[in-house]
């Protein structure tokens, strides 16, 4: 299989394998102008197998939502073809707008315009929980 190289834009590398497809989702990706490349079960060196998002388009991401998914992903922005900046994602320990609190009775289910905020409670198991009524994501 070959992927072309990109001229300016992001490759969202070292993703978990199989977890690729919930940070397209996330991140909105069907909605966006620029090819949007995504391949999934590379042999790694260093993680066996591995996902690749590669955007060709210097667009912004929310690194929130990557880190939610997959603390430990890079973001490699290309120009020209070069790489130019490397960047490893952590876990952010607040989410705003990445979720949505699935409590029926939570002030954010009635208050639309009110921002979706979950802060991390439990960095081991990966827990984030609501801010508002302290349900717990996923």
């Amino acid at each position: 299989m070959k992927i072309d190289s990109i001229q300016n834009g992001i490759v969202i590398d070292h993703i978990q394998a199989g977890r690729a497809m919930e940070i397209y989702e996330l991140l909105g990706l069907k909605d966006v102008e620029c090819s949007v490349a995504m391949i999934m079960n590379v042999t790694s060196g260093k993680m066996g197998k591995k996902d690749i998002i590669k955007l060709d388009a210097d667009i912004p991401v929310n690194l929130d939502a990557i880190g939610y998914v997959d603390p430990g992903a890079t973001i490699n922005y290309i120009k020209d073809e070069q790489l130019v900046k490397k960047q490893r994602i952590e876990m952010p320990k607040m989410l705003t707008n990445v979720l949505r609190c699935k409590n029926p009775r939570c002030i954010t289910s009635i208050e639309q315009e009110l921002d979706q905020v979950f802060k991390l409670t439990d960095a081991e198991r990966h827990i984030y929980r609501c801010l508002y009524c302290e349900t717990a994501a996923k």
